[in-house]
């Protein structure tokens, strides 16, 4: 079996209301204006991934519950699927996310609760202990709770989802993506 490289995952945007063409959209522009900015970038470095997020015009001194999802953004939140698991709780169902504390925490899921400043700003930083091959999530999501939830059958809670970006693989320099001759 070939070896398999680490992949580095990207997401920027503007947010937009769902369309077929957006891969920055919002779901509640209350929360998460027409307009606002998200950037985030997966990086690998050796067995772990650095990730951090960027975002702008959200609203001021107000927390943000941020996970990564399996599915790209879609003009449904629901589609966007669960939190992305390293190590996927096998007693999670689609109609019953994990919230098993084992599976549903910040080691082996991507979190990145944010905080903003006056001007809606803010960044954050988290490193897991995993980096993606083949499989890897496929958007950024953006929860109303001001924090992520961490308790027995509350872990991964963080209310409903007000913005998705989408992300994809950023290819290393002098690689040509598969198909390309």
């Amino acid at each position: 079996m070939a070896a398999q490289s680490a992949v580095t995952l990207h997401g920027e945007g503007a947010l937009t209301e769902p369309n077929a063409t957006s891969t920055a959209e919002t779901y509640n522009p209350a929360l998460a204006p027409v307009g606002s900015r998200l950037k985030v970038a997966l990086t690998p470095s050796a067995e772990s991934t650095n990730a951090e997020l960027t975002v702008s015009g959200l609203l001021p001194n107000r927390g943000y519950a941020v996970h990564a999802h399996i599915n790209a953004c879609s003009a449904s939140p629901e589609l966007d699927g669960p939190h992305y698991q390293n190590r996927v709780d096998p007693a999670a169902t689609r109609q019953a996310p994990s919230t098993n504390p084992e599976y549903a925490n910040p080691r082996n899921e991507v979190w990145l609760d944010v905080r903003t400043d006056a001007t809606g700003s803010g960044t954050s930083r988290t490193t897991v202990p995993f980096v993606f091959t083949d499989r890897g999530p496929g958007s950024i999501v953006v929860h109303e709770a001001m924090q992520t939830a961490t308790e027995p059958g509350q872990a991964g809670k963080a209310g409903a989802r007000i913005a998705c970006l989408t992300l994809s693989a950023v290819q290393p320099q002098g690689v040509e993506p598969r198909g390309s001759r």
